[in-house]
């Protein structure tokens, strides 16, 4: 068997961060091999990581913007950001009225207070409530927008507060998944010698308008495989965009996505024949049927990530109108573990009323033995799961230890239109 951890970074072929291979169609499947990540990590002394290794995050993201496809990628992403904001959709036309009944209960108290201390220490945090800094956020660890202050540039003490608005604004479990996937990508970056640019704090922090108690108000936090986007209005909270991502995403068979694999696996094992066959819209993650432009060397299959805050994506896949009462259990519980706001349950409640409209696809083997993509899509939630090849690591394909999910509120929801009624 080749020794994975000899092959060079020189391998990548698009550029110094991503390989052909992650694109490229095959007729075959894509099959998990190693369950460990441990043995996709390159040598110390190969070249990407000696290079990386002297530089600090500024420079890492100034050489990076050197390479023609990210360039490119970076020109693309501006024009993008530079898009007045409408909202995901499925046609181009955004859908009214989808949020009218919102209601939450009243949670900001104790995060508007928290938020208050970092405004107070920390004035460069703030930016209007209706600043369009609100979609610069971005997961690469190569810094695309400087917005607010960057963690691992504050004190420790700094820190604590604006990881105290964070855990005072989200539920515990959706605290733990974020502060999980940063302290992975810390873990990351120990390992492979590149702290100065994968670190625990890589990560810039900004609060948008007055955090006060009935007010309108909201904070973002993003960086490597995190960006989180919450708000607050009279009391009631959404969470959305988010991103959350880990390389790796499991650690000695425990995942920070373990429930959410778990769940999609169960729901694919429970269809039907007719159910699959219209469920799995593609038999591997790099099925050769896929249409020209669908895999991106960055994105790979997920669609609702950075700077995508406008895009058309079309239903596909298996309606869950047909589904029992057990499969749409699963369903709703992959959206359940997608929100992160300490109370979801108005949101599901919105599920749960577009449930004849919601819709999933599925890419690869259903049985756990290859890696997949799953995507969940109604008029109000679009979910994500996406397994991805190495970018730190030399996976050259899909492997079950780089995972990327999203979340977004489809038809202008996210940023805060759950609360504004759209």
């Amino acid at each position: 068997m080749k020794d994975r951890r000899a092959a060079s970074s020189a391998d990548n072929d698009i550029d110094s961060t991503f390989s052909s291979d992650r694109v490229a169609g095959r007729a075959d499947g894509v099959a998990f091999e190693s369950e460990d990540f441990r043995d996709y990590l390159y040598p110390l002394d190969d070249p990407m990581l000696v290079a990386s290794r002297e530089l600090d995050y500024q420079q890492f993201s100034a050489d990076k913007e050197s390479a023609p496809f990210l360039a490119d990628l970076l020109r693309y992403w501006q024009g993008l950001y530079d898009e007045p904001f409408e909202g995901v959709t499925t046609d181009g036309v955004v859908r009214r009225g989808l949020y009218e009944s919102t209601q939450a209960s009243v949670w900001d108290a104790e995060a508007a207070a928290a938020a208050s201390v970092v405004v107070d220490l920390l004035p460069a945090v703030r930016h209007p409530i209706d600043a369009h800094e609100w979609r610069a956020w971005s997961n690469p660890e190569f810094v695309v927008h400087r917005v607010g202050v960057r963690l691992e540039e504050l004190s420790d003490d700094q820190v604590t507060a604006v990881l105290r608005v964070v855990e005072a604004s989200l539920s515990p479990a959706g605290f733990t998944k974020v502060t999980g996937a940063m302290a992975l990508n810390g873990m990351l970056g120990e390992l492979v010698e590149v702290p100065r640019v994968l670190n625990e704090r890589s990560y810039w922090f900004s609060v948008f308008g007055t955090p006060e108690v009935g007010g309108t108000w909201g904070w973002q936090l993003f960086g490597h495989h995190v960006a989180v986007n919450w708000v607050s209005d009279r009391g009631r909270q959404t969470c959305a965009p988010v991103f959350l991502g880990a390389e790796p995403a499991v650690v000695d068979g425990a995942g920070l996505f373990d429930e959410r694999v778990h769940l999609a696996l169960d729901l694919a094992g429970s269809w039907d024949a007719a159910q699959r066959q219209v469920a799995v819209v593609y038999a591997s993650v790099l099925d050769e049927a896929m249409p020209q432009g669908r895999l991106h060397p960055a994105d790979e299959r997920h669609v609702a990530g950075a700077f995508r805050d406008n895009r058309v994506i079309p239903y596909e896949g298996v309606r869950c109108a047909g589904f029992t009462e057990e499969q749409w259990a699963a369903v709703r519980g992959i959206v359940a573990d997608c929100l992160l706001q300490r109370d979801p349950g108005p949101m599901l409640a919105l599920v749960d009323r577009n449930r004849d409209e919601t819709w999933v696809s599925w890419y690869g083997a259903t049985d756990g033995s290859q890696p997949f993509y799953l995507r969940v899509q109604s008029p109000v939630v679009l979910a994500e799961l996406d397994h991805h090849a190495g970018v730190w690591l030399n996976n050259r394909l899909p492997a079950r230890f780089h995972i990327h999910t999203t979340l977004r509120h489809p038809n202008g929801g996210d940023y805060g239109g759950v609360l504004a009624g759209t």
